[in-house]
């Protein structure tokens, strides 16, 4: 009889139990379904990157001499500070001797410490103070030939005519350029009076 008791009050133990339960679920409010969490398509910090910095100002020399100053809204520093990502580009060139040579702006670049080379990308554009403007989608700033190129379509605009084509070469002051392909130029021409 005393088997039979125990067995008794763990059955009512149990479906005391269940019903306690069953109570606890009735009285709990009823969630919504879960909702999606939006998970981002990419980082918005690359984790890779040995270092992050905003407002960053990097001085373009070569041999002692500078070249230029290179400004940026954000950098990413990549390979141990070799390569630069930079974004929100500024860049300003100087001559030999020190003087202002011409503006650089552009949306993003690459600069590679290594190879001194900047590559600039998203509406580059090159302006000048004598009123020269060179625009392209890409451009290249060489720092150690001293060169600006690219194989990209461009638009030289100058005070008195305008280039189109597909790629240059040129020194940043936009005085030794050389077009490369489909180039085309607009001019005015003087007709002699009669």
């Amino acid at each position: 009889m005393a088997y039979r008791n125990r067995a008794t009050r763990s059955s009512i133990i149990s479906a005391a139990a269940g019903a306690a339960l069953v109570l606890s679920a009735a009285a709990c409010p009823r969630t919504k379904a879960p909702t999606k969490v939006a998970i981002a398509k990419s980082s918005a910090i690359p984790d890779s990157a040995d270092q992050v910095v905003f407002g960053s100002r990097t001085l373009l020399t070569n041999q002692g001499v500078a070249n230029g100053v290179l400004l940026s809204d954000s950098m990413y520093v990549y390979d141990d500070g070799s390569r630069l990502k930079l974004y929100q580009v500024h860049t300003t060139f100087f001559s030999s001797q020190g003087e202002h040579d011409g503006v650089m702006t552009a949306r993003s670049g690459v600069y590679n410490t290594r190879l001194s080379r900047l590559e600039a990308t998203g509406d580059v554009v090159v302006t000048r103070a004598d009123g020269m403007r060179l625009s392209s989608p890409q451009l290249v700033y060489d720092q150690q030939r001293n060169q600006i190129f690219t194989d990209s379509a461009f638009v030289l605009d100058e005070p008195d005519r305008k280039l189109t084509g597909l790629g240059f070469e040129s020194d940043p002051a936009l005085t030794r350029f050389r077009c490369l392909r489909a180039c085309k130029g607009i001019a005015p021409v003087q007709l002699p009076r009669k």
